[in-house]
């Protein structure tokens, strides 16, 4: 591609994107002019656009990537683009498909730092006008709650202070001491999270054939409880926390549309077209009837025998709903079968949930709130907020740190040997136990700072976690079959056990 930056020069500052064709050199003062380097540009985006709308992709769209550009100065590039947008100025945000993930999480959080200071700075500036005392808490969005009404508390806090919601975040538990360095957030986030996502609650359903989560639609008695979802996930955005959430990519799709909050407050939001390959992501059986329906060569009126209506199970009621006007009267017939189909993907997935993923999609939105979200793609916000399925325990091992332990020590041998060599699903069990997901942040293994502990409890004992700090506790194994025995047991049965 001519128009990324080439290496940067030792002990020198990046040098300025050239023109293969021409050697014009592209630089944010000069806009763009070689006709060769506009060409080869525009190709490469109608590459991008090719593959986009592929299914599935000619190519993973990473490879689009240019990694050189993690080295230059990227808030400038996102200031002129945000100033000039995609006009005669060049900006590489113009390009967001080369801009990597680490790029781009780069960029939202210098945008999320200066929305910080500015949102303190506002409120210092407010105090000192009036003379009155400055209290330092004002620099923080602080969310104090009792663990025992932890949804109630965390609902009343956030929608009583949705002015600070771009402060930095700092939690404290009621009765309890101490002061909030990442753990207590982190542990406010996780609490919250396995409590929103229980089966019980109601809010979402777990669908056991997608393994992932979906808006309930009988779940209507309080749309609050979805904007605060929605605030949860924008503030782990904002404050660099990867959660344990499992959406479809459509529910992301779903929250870039539109990437910015529309002026208008009863425009539409949230309602992107539904596919049958967007249904097979939350609904893979309903979706491969539905595809046999599409392809039946028999009679389809007669032997499916099918309406425009269509029926769903809400709190053990069973309701129905017309996908058009009078569709209980119009039969699904061969000639009409790919209108039904659409009619009820969109339902599904659209119309049925609209008010809770509306209210889900603002109270994003009234944390994320920033140009920097329409460089992203689906894919790309999924990473944001849950982190990479990509696990490489080498780089993890790399990067660990030691309490008590030191890395030459037996027991950290044995545990390294045991880990490297087990299974993927077990490495994800054991990522899950240590940190509370089973997904890497952004910027790689290191960014978990993860250690391992030495607990001095006897040998028999299982090892324990601290998910707010990700931390694995082990006591002084003797032998490597010990510790693998003990370290199987203690992360296949993580949940609720174990874990502090």
């Amino acid at each position: 591609m001519s128009f990324l930056l080439q290496p940067s020069v030792p002990g020198g500052s990046p040098r300025p994107p050239k023109c293969s064709a021409c050697s014009v050199s592209l630089t944010n003062a000069t806009p763009p002019v070689c006709p060769a380097d506009r060409f080869q540009r525009f190709t490469v985006f109608l590459s991008d656009a090719a593959n986009s709308v592929s299914s599935p992709p000619i190519m993973p769209f990473t490879d689009f990537y240019n990694i050189t550009l993690e080295h230059i100065d990227f808030m400038e590039d996102y200031r002129t683009w945000q100033n000039y947008g995609n006009s005669n100025r060049f900006s590489f945000c113009q390009f967001p498909f080369i801009l990597s993930t680490v790029v781009k999480k780069a960029i939202i959080q210098k945008d999320s730092e200066q929305q910080m200071i500015s949102q303190a700075r506002l409120s210092l500036v407010s105090k000192v006008s009036r003379r009155q005392r400055v209290d330092m808490n004002l620099l923080f969005l602080n969310i104090k709650v009792r663990r025992a009404q932890l949804l109630s508390d965390s609902l009343d806090e956030l929608m009583r202070k949705r002015c600070d919601l771009k402060k930095k975040l700092r939690v404290t538990f009621v009765g309890e001491a101490g002061l909030d360095m990442g753990g207590l957030t982190k542990e406010w986030f996780l609490l919250l999270v396995r409590q929103i996502f229980h089966t019980d609650y109601g809010m979402f359903s777990f669908m056991k054939d997608s393994r992932c989560h979906w808006f309930s639609s009988w779940k209507s008695d309080n749309y609050s409880e979805f904007q605060m979802v929605g605030t949860l996930m924008g503030l782990a955005v904002y404050n660099s926390i990867a959660l344990d959430i499992h959406f479809p990519l459509y529910c992301y799709r779903k929250l870039l549309t539109p990437p910015t909050v529309p002026s208008d407050p009863n425009a539409f939001v949230g309602t992107a077209t539904a596919t049958l390959d967007d249904l097979q992501q939350v609904m893979p059986d309903l979706a491969h009837g539905l595809a046999e329906l599409l392809s039946y060569e028999g009679n389809v009126e007669e032997d499916f025998y099918l309406t425009f209506q269509v029926f769903q199970e809400e709190m053990g009621v069973v309701k129905s709903y017309n996908l058009k006007p009078a569709g209980d009267k119009i039969p699904v017939t061969k000639q009409n079968r790919k209108e039904y189909v659409q009619l009820y993907i969109d339902f599904l997935l659209n119309k049925s949930i609209y008010k809770q993923f509306a209210a889900f999609y603002h109270g994003f939105h009234s944390v994320c709130a920033s140009d920097a979200l329409m460089l992203l793609r689906p894919e790309e916000v999924e990473m944001l907020v849950c982190g990479s399925p990509e696990l490489d325990m080498s780089a993890l091992q790399k990067a660990a740190q030691y309490e008590g332990y030191s890395k030459m020590d037996a027991t950290v041998r044995f545990f390294w040997d045991v880990v490297l060599a087990f299974p993927l699903e077990l490495q994800k069990k054991l990522l899950h136990f240590a940190t509370g997901s089973d997904r890497v942040p952004v910027g790689g293994m290191a960014d978990l700072n993860f250690k391992i502990c030495k607990i001095d409890v006897p040998a028999d004992w299982l090892p324990v976690s601290h998910t707010c700090f990700n931390q694995i506790c082990l006591p002084p194994y003797r032998t490597r079959k010990e510790l693998k025995h003990k370290l199987t047991i203690a992360i296949s049965n993580a949940e609720g056990f174990g874990l502090e």
